[in-house]
């Protein structure tokens, strides 16, 4: 498909709390290296920053970022404080906590009484004085990390003014019950797409329900790969993309955004091609019967992406 000046406005918006933002957003996870949380080539610096200002000028205000995000010589945070600030007024940043890393790149799981020292460290690198949304990351297997009293600490930096909206990320019905029941969600942030982790199509759905957004990642990845371009392609994906003369990439976003008006996305890239392709994707809409054939892709089992300890993919998120 053309890309032309398709804007982020293509996809339709949706409401984080009283944060409206368009469905196309952007991941930072991929902006500091050569790969997630990668410790060998850092990014091209001033490849980064044009990637993000151009975003912005696409319509993109909404920006997923984390304090973990981080190369040798690259910091997510850093690079989008440099690059975008003084931040539009419409540009909302969320931000995960949760899991740290070290300075030497070793992840630990934050404890209640580390939280304020992590959203502190976000506020400190993107030099804000509130976070538009923080998503707490439950580290560890889905399940086995209680949400209630981490979460119970955010609420309480919430109400001192630090954040302005919380969220899950890694977090599945029982967390998103536990969580709701201290403090409004505005999101919950989960591996998902075509092909990994479709168990979680009821809660899209229970999310909808609530008024929740649902914000996938790995959403262009194919099932256990972290690139999603190349090869390892469905031929159902290539075939429709073939139709709409648009990328596998493009019509995984598609379909992603065509769960529900709650769903949003967050494709990351430090390619400015990818992202003008990314945002066009919000303007792709399948066939009924195109979406009924990528519907069946389905595993029949779990995907294989699942949290690690330090509470991240294994490809990250």
């Amino acid at each position: 498909m053309t890309t032309g000046m398709i804007t982020a406005a293509a996809a339709g918006s949706w409401r984080l709390g009283d944060l409206e933002v368009n469905r196309i957003g952007f991941g930072a996870m991929r902006i500091t290296g050569s790969g997630a949380f990668h410790q060998g080539v850092p990014s091209d610096r001033a490849r980064v920053i044009a990637v993000l200002r151009r975003a912005v000028e696409l319509g993109v205000n909404h920006i997923d970022t984390a304090a973990f995000y981080f190369s040798r010589l690259r910091s997510a945070n850093e690079l989008i404080n440099s690059a975008l600030a003084p931040y539009p007024e419409d540009l909302v940043i969320t931000t995960k906590v949760g899991p740290g890393r070290d300075p030497s790149g070793e992840w630990y799981g934050a404890g209640p009484e580390q939280l304020r020292g992590q959203v502190e460290e976000n506020l400190r690198q993107l030099g804000r004085d509130h976070l538009d949304v923080v998503n707490l990351r439950l580290f560890g297997p889905r399940g086995t990390t209680p949400a209630a009293e981490l979460f119970g600490a955010l609420a309480e930096l919430r109400q001192a003014g630090l954040i302005r909206h919380l969220g899950l990320s890694n977090a599945g019905a029982e967390d998103l019950a536990a969580a709701r029941a201290i403090a409004p969600v505005v999101c919950l942030q989960n591996p998902y797409g075509i092909d990994i982790r479709r168990e979680d199509d009821a809660l899209v759905r229970e999310c909808a329900a609530a008024g929740i957004a649902y914000v996938p990642f790995f959403a262009i990845a194919t099932t256990g790969r972290e690139g999603g371009r190349g090869g390892g392609e469905y031929p159902a994906v290539e075939e429709v993309a073939r139709a709409h003369g648009a990328t596998p990439a493009q019509v995984r976003l598609a379909w992603t955004l065509g769960r529900g008006a709650n769903v949003l996305a967050i494709p990351g890239t430090g390619n400015p091609d990818h992202l003008a392709e990314n945002v066009a994707a919000g303007a792709l809409r399948l066939t009924a019967e195109q979406t009924a054939r990528l519907d069946a892709l389905a595993p029949a089992q779990p995907d294989a992406v699942q949290p690690d300890a330090a509470g991240r993919g294994r490809s990250g998120g």
